[in-house]
Protein backbone atom coordinates (compact mmCIF):
# COMPACT_ATOMS: atom_id res chain seq x y z
CA UNK A 1 0.00 0.00 0.00
CA UNK A 2 1.26 3.27 -0.92
CA UNK A 3 0.91 6.31 1.36
CA UNK A 4 1.35 9.99 1.66
CA UNK A 5 2.62 11.17 5.29
CA UNK A 6 0.63 14.38 6.35
CA UNK A 7 1.05 16.72 9.34
CA UNK A 8 -1.30 18.78 10.80
CA UNK A 9 -1.43 22.46 11.98
CA UNK A 10 -2.82 24.68 14.53
CA UNK A 11 -5.45 23.61 16.31
CA UNK A 12 -4.27 20.21 16.96
CA UNK A 13 -2.07 21.12 20.04
CA UNK A 14 -3.09 19.53 23.86
CA UNK A 15 -1.84 19.38 27.17
CA UNK A 16 0.57 16.53 27.13
CA UNK A 17 0.27 15.43 23.55
CA UNK A 18 2.33 12.42 22.52
CA UNK A 19 2.68 11.42 26.00
CA UNK A 20 2.52 8.12 25.57
CA UNK A 21 4.44 7.97 22.60
CA UNK A 22 7.56 9.88 24.57
CA UNK A 23 7.34 7.01 27.24
CA UNK A 24 7.58 4.25 24.71
CA UNK A 25 10.49 5.66 22.46
CA UNK A 26 13.32 7.50 23.26
CA UNK A 27 13.59 9.12 20.06
CA UNK A 28 10.67 11.48 20.75
CA UNK A 29 12.21 11.94 23.71
CA UNK A 30 15.41 12.85 22.29
CA UNK A 31 13.75 15.19 19.38
CA UNK A 32 11.53 17.15 22.22
CA UNK A 33 15.43 17.58 23.87
CA UNK A 34 16.90 18.61 20.37
CA UNK A 35 13.60 21.13 20.34
CA UNK A 36 14.67 22.62 23.47
CA UNK A 37 18.04 23.42 22.82
CA UNK A 38 17.23 24.88 19.99
CA UNK A 39 14.69 27.10 21.44
CA UNK A 40 16.46 27.75 24.30
CA UNK A 41 13.25 26.90 26.62
CA UNK A 42 12.19 22.85 28.26
CA UNK A 43 9.91 22.56 25.47
CA UNK A 44 8.90 18.92 26.43
CA UNK A 45 8.02 20.54 30.07
CA UNK A 46 5.68 23.13 27.94
CA UNK A 47 3.73 20.96 26.35
CA UNK A 48 3.81 18.84 29.74
CA UNK A 49 2.64 21.57 32.21
CA UNK A 50 1.47 24.39 29.63
CA UNK A 51 1.92 26.74 31.99
CA UNK A 52 -0.35 30.50 31.96
CA UNK A 53 -1.28 28.36 28.66
CA UNK A 54 1.57 29.64 26.35
CA UNK A 55 0.74 26.09 24.50
CA UNK A 56 -2.49 27.83 22.94
CA UNK A 57 -0.15 30.87 22.39
CA UNK A 58 1.24 30.89 18.51
CA UNK A 59 4.78 31.54 19.27
CA UNK A 60 4.91 28.60 21.27
CA UNK A 61 1.86 26.76 19.57
CA UNK A 62 3.65 26.71 16.36
CA UNK A 63 7.41 25.21 17.83
CA UNK A 64 5.49 22.56 19.68
CA UNK A 65 3.15 21.06 16.99
CA UNK A 66 6.14 20.85 14.74
CA UNK A 67 8.17 19.31 17.17
CA UNK A 68 5.50 16.56 17.79
CA UNK A 69 5.43 16.16 14.01
CA UNK A 70 8.93 15.38 13.61
CA UNK A 71 9.05 13.12 16.59
CA UNK A 72 6.13 11.11 15.41
CA UNK A 73 7.83 10.32 12.22
CA UNK A 74 10.96 9.94 13.56
CA UNK A 75 9.07 6.92 15.77
CA UNK A 76 7.16 5.69 12.47
CA UNK A 77 10.47 5.95 10.62
CA UNK A 78 12.79 4.02 14.07
CA UNK A 79 9.85 1.10 13.32
CA UNK A 80 10.74 0.59 9.63
CA UNK A 81 8.05 2.94 8.23
CA UNK A 82 8.37 2.68 4.77
CA UNK A 83 9.05 5.79 2.19
CA UNK A 84 6.04 7.65 1.43
CA UNK A 85 4.70 8.51 -1.97
CA UNK A 86 4.97 12.17 -1.20
CA UNK A 87 4.30 14.26 1.74
CA UNK A 88 2.06 17.76 2.96
CA UNK A 89 0.98 19.42 5.96
CA UNK A 90 -1.83 22.08 6.52
CA UNK A 91 -0.40 25.09 7.33
CA UNK A 92 2.41 25.12 9.75
CA UNK A 93 2.53 21.55 8.73
CA UNK A 94 4.08 22.68 5.73
CA UNK A 95 6.98 23.28 7.80
CA UNK A 96 6.86 19.94 9.45
CA UNK A 97 6.77 17.71 5.97
CA UNK A 98 9.39 20.13 4.85
CA UNK A 99 11.58 18.85 7.84
CA UNK A 100 10.05 15.33 7.12
CA UNK A 101 11.52 15.40 3.83
CA UNK A 102 14.64 16.72 4.90
CA UNK A 103 14.56 19.62 2.84
CA UNK A 104 14.59 21.75 5.47
CA UNK A 105 16.88 21.58 9.13
CA UNK A 106 14.99 20.53 12.17
CA UNK A 107 16.19 23.68 14.14
CA UNK A 108 16.16 26.04 11.67
CA UNK A 109 12.67 25.37 11.07
CA UNK A 110 11.76 25.50 14.87
CA UNK A 111 13.69 29.13 15.17
CA UNK A 112 11.60 29.90 11.59
CA UNK A 113 8.28 29.07 13.04
CA UNK A 114 8.62 30.50 15.93
CA UNK A 115 9.15 33.82 14.25
CA UNK A 116 6.15 33.13 12.02
CA UNK A 117 4.21 33.05 14.75
CA UNK A 118 5.49 36.18 16.22
CA UNK A 119 5.38 37.69 13.39
CA UNK A 120 1.64 36.76 12.72
CA UNK A 121 0.44 38.33 16.19
CA UNK A 122 2.32 41.05 15.50
CA UNK A 123 0.17 41.62 12.40
CA UNK A 124 -2.98 43.09 13.57
CA UNK A 125 -3.86 44.14 17.25
CA UNK A 126 -4.84 42.13 19.82
CA UNK A 127 -8.32 41.07 19.69
CA UNK A 128 -8.99 42.31 16.05
CA UNK A 129 -8.76 39.63 14.03
CA UNK A 130 -10.76 36.00 13.82
CA UNK A 131 -11.63 33.27 12.05
CA UNK A 132 -14.69 30.83 11.76
CA UNK A 133 -15.51 27.55 10.15
CA UNK A 134 -18.55 27.28 8.32
CA UNK A 135 -19.57 23.94 8.14
CA UNK A 136 -22.55 22.34 5.21
CA UNK A 137 -22.37 25.29 2.64
CA UNK A 138 -20.32 25.15 -0.72
CA UNK A 139 -16.83 26.51 -1.34
CA UNK A 140 -18.67 29.18 -3.83
CA UNK A 141 -21.75 30.33 -1.59
CA UNK A 142 -18.93 31.23 1.45
CA UNK A 143 -16.85 32.83 -1.03
CA UNK A 144 -20.21 35.43 -2.06
CA UNK A 145 -20.74 35.63 1.46
CA UNK A 146 -17.14 37.18 2.00
CA UNK A 147 -16.65 39.06 -1.08
CA UNK A 148 -20.16 40.53 0.11
CA UNK A 149 -18.66 42.05 3.27
CA UNK A 150 -15.47 42.71 1.67
CA UNK A 151 -12.47 44.23 2.26
CA UNK A 152 -11.42 42.64 5.68
CA UNK A 153 -13.16 39.20 5.30
CA UNK A 154 -11.86 36.46 3.07
CA UNK A 155 -12.60 32.48 2.72
CA UNK A 156 -9.06 31.15 3.81
CA UNK A 157 -8.99 27.52 4.16
CA UNK A 158 -10.82 25.08 1.98
CA UNK A 159 -10.03 21.95 4.12
CA UNK A 160 -12.74 19.46 2.96
CA UNK A 161 -16.33 19.83 1.15
CA UNK A 162 -18.68 21.53 3.04
CA UNK A 163 -15.95 23.02 5.36
CA UNK A 164 -14.75 26.60 4.31
CA UNK A 165 -12.59 28.97 7.54
CA UNK A 166 -12.94 32.45 6.55
CA UNK A 167 -10.57 35.17 8.84
CA UNK A 168 -10.15 38.51 9.04
CA UNK A 169 -11.33 41.33 11.16
CA UNK A 170 -13.75 40.14 13.96
CA UNK A 171 -16.50 42.21 13.39
CA UNK A 172 -16.63 41.43 9.56
CA UNK A 173 -16.11 37.63 10.14
CA UNK A 174 -19.10 37.72 12.92
CA UNK A 175 -21.21 39.49 10.34
CA UNK A 176 -20.49 36.86 7.62
CA UNK A 177 -20.84 33.82 10.17
CA UNK A 178 -24.41 35.19 10.90
CA UNK A 179 -25.20 35.68 7.06
CA UNK A 180 -23.76 32.04 6.90
CA UNK A 181 -26.35 30.89 9.44
CA UNK A 182 -29.25 32.31 7.84
CA UNK A 183 -28.27 30.82 4.10
CA UNK A 184 -28.47 27.30 5.38
CA UNK A 185 -25.19 26.75 6.83
CA UNK A 186 -25.04 23.68 9.32
CA UNK A 187 -23.18 25.51 11.72
CA UNK A 188 -20.84 27.92 12.11
CA UNK A 189 -18.22 28.09 14.66
CA UNK A 190 -15.93 30.68 15.76
CA UNK A 191 -12.06 29.28 16.34
CA UNK A 192 -10.33 30.38 19.67
CA UNK A 193 -7.49 32.29 17.61
CA UNK A 194 -7.15 36.20 17.34
CA UNK A 195 -5.26 35.75 14.44
CA UNK A 196 -6.71 35.66 10.96
CA UNK A 197 -4.05 33.59 8.82
CA UNK A 198 -3.74 32.89 5.57
CA UNK A 199 -5.66 36.60 5.14
CA UNK A 200 -4.36 39.61 3.14
CA UNK A 201 -4.19 40.76 6.88
CA UNK A 202 -1.26 38.71 6.85
CA UNK A 203 0.38 40.12 3.71
CA UNK A 204 2.86 42.53 5.96
CA UNK A 205 3.80 39.31 8.14
CA UNK A 206 4.45 37.51 5.18
CA UNK A 207 6.89 40.00 3.53
CA UNK A 208 8.98 40.47 7.26
CA UNK A 209 8.74 36.55 7.55
CA UNK A 210 10.41 36.49 3.41
CA UNK A 211 13.57 37.50 4.37
CA UNK A 212 14.02 34.48 7.33
CA UNK A 213 12.53 31.99 5.16
CA UNK A 214 15.26 32.89 2.29
CA UNK A 215 18.07 32.16 4.58
CA UNK A 216 16.28 29.23 5.86
CA UNK A 217 19.14 27.01 3.93
CA UNK A 218 16.07 25.01 1.95
CA UNK A 219 17.14 22.40 -0.30
CA UNK A 220 15.31 19.70 -2.87
CA UNK A 221 13.26 17.84 -0.53
CA UNK A 222 13.49 13.73 -0.85
CA UNK A 223 10.27 13.18 -1.54
CA UNK A 224 7.63 15.51 -3.04
CA UNK A 225 5.83 17.93 -0.78
CA UNK A 226 2.62 19.64 -1.97
CA UNK A 227 2.48 23.09 -1.36
CA UNK A 228 -0.57 24.32 0.14
CA UNK A 229 -1.08 27.33 -2.31
CA UNK A 230 -1.72 25.30 -5.26
CA UNK A 231 -1.74 21.84 -4.00
CA UNK A 232 1.74 21.48 -6.35
CA UNK A 233 5.16 20.26 -5.13
CA UNK A 234 8.12 22.07 -5.92
CA UNK A 235 12.01 20.85 -6.75
CA UNK A 236 13.64 24.01 -6.14
CA UNK A 237 14.93 26.17 -2.97
CA UNK A 238 13.66 29.23 -4.23
CA UNK A 239 10.14 28.05 -5.29
CA UNK A 240 10.11 26.35 -1.97
CA UNK A 241 10.53 29.68 0.07
CA UNK A 242 8.51 31.58 -2.68
CA UNK A 243 5.88 29.30 -1.41
CA UNK A 244 6.14 29.39 1.90
CA UNK A 245 5.98 33.26 2.06
CA UNK A 246 2.72 32.96 0.05
CA UNK A 247 1.28 30.63 2.55
CA UNK A 248 1.03 32.84 4.93
CA UNK A 249 -1.27 35.53 3.24
CA UNK A 250 -3.19 33.31 0.43
CA UNK A 251 -5.76 30.56 1.08
CA UNK A 252 -5.00 26.89 2.44
CA UNK A 253 -6.31 24.42 -0.48
CA UNK A 254 -6.33 21.25 1.18
CA UNK A 255 -9.42 19.63 -0.31
CA UNK A 256 -6.72 20.14 -3.39
CA UNK A 257 -4.11 18.79 -1.77
CA UNK A 258 -6.02 15.42 -1.00
CA UNK A 259 -7.38 15.12 -4.37
CA UNK A 260 -3.61 15.83 -6.29
CA UNK A 261 -2.19 13.41 -3.65
CA UNK A 262 -4.92 10.50 -4.68
CA UNK A 263 -4.35 11.14 -8.05
CA UNK A 264 -0.54 10.41 -7.74
CA UNK A 265 -1.92 6.70 -6.65
CA UNK A 266 -1.82 7.42 -3.15
CA UNK A 267 -4.19 4.82 -1.21
CA UNK A 268 -3.91 5.80 2.08
CA UNK A 269 -2.32 9.10 4.01
CA UNK A 270 -0.76 8.47 7.32
CA UNK A 271 -1.19 12.00 9.74
CA UNK A 272 2.12 12.23 11.91
CA UNK A 273 1.11 14.44 15.42
CA UNK A 274 -1.16 15.29 17.89
CA UNK A 275 -4.71 14.84 17.10
CA UNK A 276 -7.08 13.54 14.20
CA UNK A 277 -8.34 16.35 12.18
CA UNK A 278 -6.61 15.49 8.98
CA UNK A 279 -7.66 12.10 9.09
CA UNK A 280 -10.62 13.03 9.69
CA UNK A 281 -10.85 15.95 6.69
CA UNK A 282 -9.74 12.78 4.62
CA UNK A 283 -12.72 10.60 4.88
CA UNK A 284 -14.54 13.58 3.82
CA UNK A 285 -12.74 14.36 0.55
CA UNK A 286 -11.99 10.80 -0.48
CA UNK A 287 -13.78 8.25 0.84
CA UNK A 288 -11.38 5.63 -1.15
CA UNK A 289 -8.43 6.58 1.05
CA UNK A 290 -7.42 5.10 3.90
CA UNK A 291 -6.15 7.24 7.40
CA UNK A 292 -4.17 6.11 9.92
CA UNK A 293 -3.23 9.05 12.62
CA UNK A 294 -0.06 8.03 14.24
CA UNK A 295 -0.07 10.12 17.92
CA UNK A 296 0.47 6.81 20.39
CA UNK A 297 2.01 3.37 20.24
CA UNK A 298 -1.13 1.86 19.59
CA UNK A 299 -1.75 4.16 16.69
CA UNK A 300 1.52 3.49 15.55
CA UNK A 301 1.24 0.16 15.50
CA UNK A 302 -1.92 -0.09 13.72
CA UNK A 303 -0.78 2.25 10.87
CA UNK A 304 2.67 -0.44 10.22
CA UNK A 305 0.60 -3.36 10.57
CA UNK A 306 -2.06 -1.95 7.98
CA UNK A 307 0.72 -0.51 5.55
CA UNK A 308 2.16 -4.12 5.68
CA UNK A 309 4.96 -3.59 7.88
Amino acid sequence: MSYAAVFPGQGSQSTGMLSALAEAYPVVRDTFAEASDALGYDLAALIRDNPEGRLDRTEYTQPALLAAGVAAWRAWRSEGGPDPVALAGHSLGEYTALVAAEALDFPVALRLVRERGRLMQAAVPEGSGAMAAVLGLDDTAVIALCEALAPGVEAVNFNAPGQVVIAGLREKVAAVAERAAQAGAKRVVMLPVSVPSHSSLMREAAERLAEHVHAAGLRPPRWPVLHNVDARPRAEAGAIAEALVRQLHQPVRWTDSVRALAAEGVDALVEFGPGRVLSGLCRRIDRSLKAYPVEDPQTLQTALDNLGV
